[in-house]
């Protein structure tokens, strides 16, 4: 009888004991995750979330929980590509303020590599982007701001780099005032440069369309008034040249 009460008291007090136990594990982990909470800074572009929160992290839980970490690491990741875009966008304007165009030059194709594949769709609240072949990430306004902000920049002093070389990549100034009169239409200095490059390589009639294009913004600006000018008196030669060619042709 004695020995049965002692086995049955023993068993009580190991179920106690591993009761205890799971208990004292379960507070321990509930803590260590309230304290990584608080450790985590505030993340403004998920909308006030916290980090963990923006990563789909299911603290205490399961299910779903790897698919909202990639999801949440892609977004983190955007955001870092998107802040060393930026950097390297604020280090070729110190370049070009120092007149190291072609230093300058590498600094704004850095930034615009940071945002390869972040594709910003007008008239939409966000842009999806493939990062990794992880997560589709869908930016925030702001982000959505901050690339098509950062590309304009960039592609627009990149034309004003180039325009201070000795050879004059006429093309390449073309093509980058047209991305940025995509993204801008009534950007002047866009708008002028275009005029320029195409008053360059020949084509007077696109030329003279940017550039009245670029006066209707500054009807005072001297330096659109003269390539006006310049290139009216082009395709006015070239215009005298066609009639007597085609005067030769008839007799």
């Amino acid at each position: 009888m004695h020995s049965t009460l002692l086995h049955s008291s023993q068993g009580k007090q190991a179920f106690v004991s591993e009761q205890h136990g799971l208990l004292l594990s379960r507070a321990l982990r509930d803590m260590e995750a309230k304290q990584q909470l608080k450790s985590l800074k505030s993340y403004p572009e998920a909308g006030g979330r916290s980090l963990a929160a923006a990563a789909g992290a299911d603290v205490g839980g399961g299910g779903g929980g790897g698919i909202g970490y990639r999801a949440g690491a892609a977004e983190l990741e955007m955001e870092a590509k998107i802040q060393k875009a930026v950097d390297f966008k604020l280090e070729g304007h110190r370049c070009y303020k120092e007149k190291k165009f072609r230093e300058a030059i590498g600094k704004y194709h850095r930034a615009l590599l940071q945002l390869k594949g972040a594709h910003v769709a007008e008239g939409t609240t966000g842009s999806e982007v493939n990062l990794l072949n992880q997560a589709v990430v869908r930016l925030t306004e702001d982000q959505r701001r901050a690339v098509e902000s950062t590309e304009i920049e960039c592609y627009d002093s990149l034309t004003a780099c180039l325009l201070q070389s000795e050879l004059v990549n006429y093309e390449r100034v073309k093509e980058y005032c047209l991305k940025v009169l995509s993204h801008q239409q009534d950007h002047f200095k866009a708008m002028y440069r275009a005029g320029i490059a195409f008053y360059h390589l020949g084509d007077y009639d696109r030329a003279l369309s940017y550039l009245h294009d670029a006066k209707s913004r500054e009807p005072t600006d001297t330096n659109v008034l003269r390539y006006i000018q310049l290139t009216e008196m082009k395709m006015s030669k070239s215009g005298q040249r066609d009639r007597e060619t085609g005067k030769e042709a008839m007799g």
